[in-house]
């Protein structure tokens, strides 16, 4: 889809809802590491967008949170050199960003507990381990 970020199948962000911010980068850029702004922020407002169902938007703002600052969410991409790879960075880490925040939680942990054989294995070890062990003693009778 032109014009959307996407994140997974049948979920984009339009591009009116992205904003961006240029500024000049600290890190290398040679001749022109004064006059090119290469570095990128990506800015996005998670609390009012229509690009997520309600569900996954409120699973996003709960699991994001610490990163939000008044609903928007900002990224920062400064590693290369060229502005146009800085904007495709920023992208791709919003968007993973983004598919983690909305992934459902993993099936919660059933408790086991080790089988009788397992435990008698178990024991059975510690006394070959502990019989070793007195073995190499010596015995001063």
């Amino acid at each position: 889809m032109p014009g959307m970020l996407v994140i997974q199948s049948g979920i984009a962000i339009p591009a009116a809802e992205l904003g961006w911010r240029f500024s000049r980068s600290s890190g290398p850029g040679g001749q022109g590491v004064n006059t090119a702004d290469s570095r990128v922020e990506l800015s996005w407002n998670l609390a009012e967008t229509a690009a997520l169902p309600p569900a996954l938007k409120a699973r996003a703002l709960q699991r994001l949170s610490s990163r939000l600052v008044d609903g928007v969410i900002t990224i920062a991409a400064s590693e290369h050199r060229a502005q146009l790879r800085n904007r495709a960075a920023a992208e791709a880490r919003l968007a993973a960003l983004v598919r983690e925040a909305i992934a459902p939680p993993p099936r919660a942990r059933r408790a086991t507990k080790p089988s009788k054989s397992a435990v008698e294995r178990r024991i059975a070890d510690k006394k070959r381990r502990s019989q070793i062990k007195q073995n190499r003693r010596s015995h001063d009778d």
